[in-house]
């Protein structure tokens, strides 16, 4: 059994839980390692300043019981408001590097996974209606996430498909989807970050298939690329939702481990190897 996780939110941000009640859930289910990762992007920006001081304080509370890191997730097209926000951003442990937005115009055009309607109609205004046009143009900027953030692994890679079980506006076995969501995998890959496989549409029934789907994972595999399992929990129920699914298919797909991230001796984070067995 995994007994960790580092895609986690709370009531800092869009998430129903609060930070404590994270940290509870997590001792509950024999957790030894939890990342805290709130959102800040151009919809959603925390109280940067409390988030890291509760954090701070969990950890200190919970140290040599519960490996508690402090992370944030932060979208491509995020940028600091002030000095001080930025200096918080630098003494995070960890970042999810995330694209929740389209960039048109130099601006944050549309949400990908806000509700389908609004994807719709922001793929009417800037493609024309064409969904691999606006996916090509997606897993551009997804290709941009190491250059522009620096983040530590990528998350839900293949966020664009978020509606895509109920619509079928995309055929994900097309070339034309699949050939630029794979050029962007690649070129991450040669950057050594990890990817997240994320149990977050899974675990709350949006969707069939894990982020990134099995296709995406068999050729990251063959690509030498690294995975991290997460729930990207939203809700303390949720925050080993859908392991148990991940691990299975990461193994299908040929991977014989997944990455965990702990504080080393000196106090640095560090990724370790967890078997999946």
């Amino acid at each position: 059994m995994l007994r960790g996780n580092f895609h986690t939110h709370t009531t800092f941000c869009d998430g129903k839980n609060s930070a404590q009640e994270m940290v509870d859930r997590a001792l509950y289910l024999g957790f030894t390692h939890l990342g805290f990762s709130g959102h800040m992007d151009p919809d959603i920006r925390m109280d940067l300043e409390a988030y890291d001081n509760e954090i701070r304080r969990l950890q200190n509370q919970y140290r040599g019981k519960l490996d508690i890191l402090r992370g944030v997730e932060l979208d491509l097209l995020y940028s600091p408001q002030n000095r001080q926000e930025q200096e918080l951003l630098e003494g995070m442990e960890y970042l999810i590097g995330s694209v929740h937005f389209l960039e048109m115009d130099g601006r944050a055009a549309f949400a990908v996974d806000d509700t389908a309607g609004r994807l719709d109609a922001g793929c009417r205004e800037f493609f024309g209606g064409d969904y691999y046009r606006m996916a090509k143009a997606y897993y551009e900027q997804e290709a941009q996430i190491f250059d522009r953030l620096h983040c530590t692994f990528a998350g839900h890679f293949d966020l664009i498909t978020r509606f895509n079980d109920d619509r079928h506006d995309l055929d994900e076995s097309d070339r034309r989807y699949y050939m630029p969501a794979l050029e962007a995998m690649e070129y991450l890959v040669s950057k050594e970050i990890p990817f997240e496989i994320n149990c977050g549409a899974v675990n709350r029934g949006r969707k069939a298939e894990l982020y990134p789907n099995r296709f995406l994972l068999g050729n990251l595999r063959k690509m030498g690329g690294q995975i991290l399992i997460n729930s990207d929990a939203h809700q303390k129920e949720l925050l080993n939702g859908g392991f148990d699914i991940a691990v299975r298919t990461a193994v299908e797909c040929g991977f014989t481990h997944t990455l965990f991230l702990e504080h080393a001796g000196d106090g640095s984070v560090r990724f370790c190897q967890i078997p999946l067995d």
